[in-house]
Order: C-alpha cells, then sequence, then structure tokens
C-alpha cells in the first residue's frame, strides 16, 4: 500500500505547509484521510502530486476540527463516499451528503476496504470524539495506525488499531503524547502535523524514525 501525504504542517519543495494534514492511501481503492484546513491550498498539492479529485473513491475523515476537514470543498463530487464518526454534526453530514455519494456514519471498528480498517469512534476525556485508521502492511508484518490528531489519547488509539493485528507503525498527529517508550516496539514512526514532542521522537528512535510533510511517500 502506498501512502502520499499531501497535506502538512511542513512540505517539501515546490509544495505547500500549513497547519492540517491531509494523507492519500492507494489500496484497493484511493482513500483520502482528512482534507487538511484550506480547499485552496489542498488543491494546489494535489495538482502538483497529479491527484485529481476524481480519483478520489472513499474519503474517511477523522474528526471535525477546521484543520481536518477545511478543505472538502477541493475534493467532494457525486461519486465519493465519505466516512464520518457519528458524532459529526448534523450541519456538516448534511453539507456532505448534497455533494457526495454518501455519507457512512462510523462508531465501532470496521472494515472500509481490505486492507483499510477504522478503529470506530473513539473519544477524550475532553468530549472530541475522532476515528483513526489501521491499515495492514503488504508483507503482513502487521498494522499500521494512521491517526488524525490524536485526541483520543495515542496509547487509546494503538490499542484500538491492534485488535486488527500486531502494531508494525504509526503515522499522523500524535498531539501531545509524551509516553515516548510506548514507540519502542514499532518499526516505523512517523509523527506528522500536530505531533508536539516530534523532535524528541525523531531524535529517539532516528532509525526508525521517518519525516512528514507534503509530498513524503510512504510505502507499507
Amino acid at each position: 500500500m502506498k501512502l502520499r501525504i499531501v497535506y502538512d504542517n511542513e512540505a517539501r519543495e515546490g509544495l505547500e505547509s500549513d497547519w492540517g494534514f491531509s494523507c492519500l492511501l492507494e489500496a484497493e481503492k484511493k482513500i483520502l484521510f482528512d482534507t487538511g484546513a484550506s480547499s485552496e491550498i489542498l488543491s494546489r498539492n494535489m495538482q502538483q502530486l497529479e491527484i485529481r479529485k476524481e480519483d478520489i473513491e472513499i474519503i474517511a475523515l477523522s474528526h471535525e476540527h477546521w484543520d481536518h476537514i477545511g478543505g472538502l470543498d477541493a475534493v467532494l463530487h457525486p461519486n465519493v463516499m465519505v466516512y464520518v464518526p457519528r458524532s459529526f454534526t448534523r450541519r456538516t453530514k448534511k453539507s456532505i451528503e448534497e455533494r457526495a455519494a454518501g455519507v457512512v456514519e462510523v462508531s465501532g471498528p470496521a472494515d472500509i476496504v481490505p486492507g483499510v480498517h477504522t478503529t470506530g469512534e473513539l473519544e477524550t476525556g475532553a468530549g472530541i470524539k475522532e476515528q483513526s485508521l489501521a491499515l495492514d502492511t503488504k508483507g503482513g508484518e502487521g498494522v499500521v495506525a494512521l491517526t488524525g490528531c490524536a485526541h483520543p489519547g495515542l496509547e487509546n488509539i494503538l490499542a484500538a488499531a491492534e485488535r486488527f493485528g500486531e502494531l508494525y507503525g504509526v503515522i499522523g498527529g500524535f498531539h501531545g503524547f509524551s509516553n515516548l517508550e510506548l514507540l519502542e516496539k514499532l518499526k516505523m514512526i512517523v509523527p506528522c502535523h500536530c505531533t508536539v514532542h516530534k523532535e524528541e521522537i525523531r531524535r529517539r528512535y532516528s532509525e526508525k524514525a521517518v519525516w512528514c510533510g507534503a509530498g513524503v511517500v510512504i510505502e507499507i
């Protein structure tokens, strides 16, 4: 499976960086995970990466914060299915339904397509509900957790992803996660977007930590 970071706080030359996150999965279907904050920046990065919105078959949104759904206008089209946590406001779901093929409300863990699973809607003590994805590795080494902002706690997300197989790695925003010892057993660590301790993670796990930014391609 190939992952392409489309939107992030950092970016490779020729692409734009901005506060937010978006990642394209090339699995059995093309799945866009989150849409960043700005439709304009998302569109320009997609153009540079030669990604056509019409080729995106599924959009999975982690949570309803602006920096993860703000770019929706750039990617919604009549043939795309959108997976959202059930807790999304009715207003947002209705807005998506009017411009997409349909909305799938996520509550518990489930398969989206073969090799791509949702952890289901997880909740933080602050009341922020969020879904993450669990991705099967090609060689069967385990699963990679893909997170938006990890508001429910990266520990909880990794535990939820582990029900789909042994943990191989994690990609995405870790938010304020500081229990860095928990990452020791992972073989791939890609801290992105809102990760507070990004530099410390890269130093501590220099042999397996991968730099994240728009334009990065990751094969799993």
